[in-house]
Order: structure tokens, then sequence, then C-alpha cells
């Protein structure tokens, strides 16, 4: 979902990074989060207070769920006198063609304010909308400026706001978005598409599947991870803080998919996946979306689960490339993993394990023959890869279609 957190790298080819990566200090960075995040139970009613007055509303979700559980019920009483229209299916990788169809009717019934009712896939999809509904154009244009802001001026993006329903994405106090067109997941981002509030209430996602919780708790712990498992720049609030959260979900993530009542290590998912990805561990240090960028061509191509894809991936990475990412791997093993005895390769390989078994705990599978994948059909994702520019990826831009292919074939 929205997955990229964005910082002024320095201008080092990979050639220099090997031998100037142990003098490298923090990355010069800029930073803003004015969402408002209304955290703890039955706060529901104070969207009154929150929305204006006079606002036409749309309320986008997902399959129906937040119908089926009274969340939708409550909204739509909360929201009182006030114009307001529903949008619903938005699908678990929203697609293009159904949020041009919510911008059409943003724009039809001059819609200023949209609240999004549901899991990361409603909130990037509205964010989509809040872009599309006053664009002039052809709005698929909007896909295609990768990890650079869609020109688009400020006055013409909707306000929207979010309900969590699924600790996950951290799409509620960011702005980015992934959005699904002709294949490929496209990222969308703009200063005016952070939620002007999102309420994040544990107990709305009591009601989840299991599976769907696991999936939360891993996709949080890979949005740090790929912020933290590069290289060192001696960042060292941003890395107490995401070593806090991973030791934080490696705690309460079994428990949680155990408990689905538990309120207290809900809470905590929550508010570490919303963590994960506000910036705050992001900036002022490289960020490597390997693990994310191959498995969004798995959950297109194969329709895997988006997390699903990442506990599959993300050890391969790590074996394939143990040397780039040394020293960041070493300090996770014993910061994160308690990992102390050993040389530096046993560590390594521990930590790397222990991971893999984390996420078999909650749930999830680690090899992709494990998702009915088949091993002639790894080149069906290196040709997607070529296909949507995935050909240097990394912190350092050195991992190639090669690389990608021996990363899928140890996944295997």
């Amino acid at each position: 979902m929205g997955i990229y957190v964005y910082t002024k790298k320095p201008n080092i080819t990979p050639r220099r990074y090997s031998l100037m990566k142990r003098y490298l200090t923090m990355l010069n960075f800029d930073y803003r989060n004015p969402t408002h995040i209304v955290f703890g139970k039955d706060r529901i009613a104070e969207l009154d207070k929150l929305i204006p007055a006079d606002a036409r509303v749309l309320v986008t979700y997902g399959g129906g769920s937040v119908k089926r559980f009274g969340t939708l019920d409550k909204v739509m009483a909360a929201l009182g006198s006030r114009t307001v229209f529903e949008f619903g299916g938005i699908e678990a990788n929203p697609k293009f063609e159904t949020l041009v169809k919510a911008a059409e009717l943003a724009r039809k019934e001059s819609i200023d304010f949209l609240l999004a009712v549901g899991g990361g896939s409603v909130m990037d999809g509205t964010k989509f909308i809040a872009l599309a509904t006053k664009f002039e154009g052809d709005s698929s244009s909007l896909l295609f400026h990768g990890f650079s802001p869609v020109p688009v001026d400020a006055k013409d993006v909707l306000p929207l706001a979010t309900i969590a329903t699924l600790p996950a994405t951290g799409s509620e106090m960011n702005a980015f978005g992934v959005v699904s067109y002709q294949g490929g997941k496209f990222p969308v981002n703009h200063p005016s598409i952070y939620p002007t509030f999102s309420m994040l209430d544990p107990t709305l996602t009591f009601s989840l599947p299991k599976i769907q919780v696991a999936n939360g708790v891993v996709d949080a712990f890979v949005h740090v991870i790929e912020q933290y498992a590069t290289y060192p720049v001696d960042a060292r609030v941003q890395d107490r803080m995401a070593e806090g959260i991973m030791r934080t979900l490696i705690e309460i993530g079994p428990i949680t998919v155990a408990e689905p009542e538990n309120y207290q290590a809900r809470a905590n998912l929550m508010w570490s996946a919303t963590s994960a990805l506000n910036g705050m561990i992001g900036v002022g240090v490289p960020f490597d979306w390997t693990t994310h960028m191959i498995g969004h061509e798995l959950t297109a191509l194969f329709n895997i689960d988006h997390a699903q894809t990442l506990a599959v991936i993300l050890p391969s990475v790590w074996r394939i490339r143990k040397t780039q990412k040394h020293a960041k791997l070493l300090q996770y093993a014993e910061r994160v993993w308690d990992i102390t005895e050993g040389d530096d390769d046993s560590r390594i390989e521990q930590a790397i394990a222990k991971t893999e078994a984390f996420f078999q705990q909650v749930g999830l599978k680690t090899r992709l023959r494990d998702h009915d994948v088949s091993q002639d059909q790894i080149e069906l994702v290196i040709e997607a890869l070529k296909a949507h520019g995935m050909t240097a990826l990394s912190e350092s831009g050195d991992l190639d279609l090669d690389i990608s292919r021996e990363i899928l074939q140890m996944a295997w």
C-alpha cells in the first residue's frame, strides 16, 4: 500500500558506495506530517467535530465488512445532517478503473470531503480519488510519476480523512498510495493527500480474520526493515525507534493473532503499523524497497496477498545481500534478537532464520512453492520487473534483474 518514504539521497554510485559507506553521516531531509491522530475506543462520534458542518461527504469502503459489522452505520450516524454519499467495492489492490468511477461520482455530486473507512487499500484508493476528482485530463497520467509528487495544484486536491479498520500499511498517516493499473502497481504521492485526521480504534479490528491480522504484522515489520537494514549513517534516533517497533511486533504479533479481542496487543499493533510508515524512522536514512518491488509483481501475477509476498522474499534478499547489508544486519541481530554469540556470518544467519520463523509463527508461508508458484514462473516475474523499470533496485541501485532472479530462485 502506501509504502514509500523519501529522503534526499547523496549522489553515490554503486562503486563509490562500497568505498564510502563507512564515512556516511545522516542524510539531509525535510519532514512534515500534518495528520491528526484520534486514537482509542469509541471515537467515531467525534466525526461531527472533525468534519466541516457544511461538507458534502463521500464515504469510501471496500468489500462490505464495514456494513456487516456496523461500522458504516456508526459513521453515518456521526455525520449527522451532512449530505453524504457512499462508494463501496474498492478492491484489496485498488484498481484504477474502480477509482475513476468514484472520482466521477465525487465530481458529479460536488463532493468536498472524502472519508475512507477500511484498510490500506481503501485509504490508498481514496488518496487517488482526492487527486483525480478535479483533475482535467486523462487521470491515468497521475500514475506515471514514480517517486516524484504528482504535479497537481494543492487547491485541486480534495481533503480526506480515514477510519482505519486494518493495522498494516501506515497509509493513515502518510501521503502515499499504490494503485493497480494494466497489470502493474503504481505509486502516487502528493503533500496534500495526508489525511487531515485518522481515527485508530483497535476495537474496529477485532472482527478481522486471523490471516489479515498476520498480514498486518508482517507488512508493518517489513516496512520498518526496508528503512533500516541498509547501511549505517549514524542515525541513532531513527535506528532505536525502528528497533523498538520491531521488538514490539515480535512480542505482540503472535498474541494479537491468537487473541483477537486482546485490546492491549491490538492497540500496540495498530500504533506500530502507523509508526512504521509515518515518515519518522525514514528521515535521514537510506532505504531499500527491493522486497516490496518484487513482492508487488508476485501479487499482480499470482494474486498472493501483499504481506505474504514480503514474507517470502525478504529472507532471500538478505541472504543474497549479506555483504552489502553486513553492518546493519549485525546490528539487527544484536539489538532486535539479542544475538551476540558466534562469528559475523553465524549471527547474521541466525537473525535471518529467526525472522523467517517469526513470519511462520504468525501464520505466513515463506517459500514461493508454498503459494503454488513453479520455478518456471520465476521468469514471468523477471519480465514484469523489466517492464515496470525495476532494474536497479536496492539502497545503492546495483540490484539488477540477474540478482532479482537469484533472489526469487532462493525463495522458491
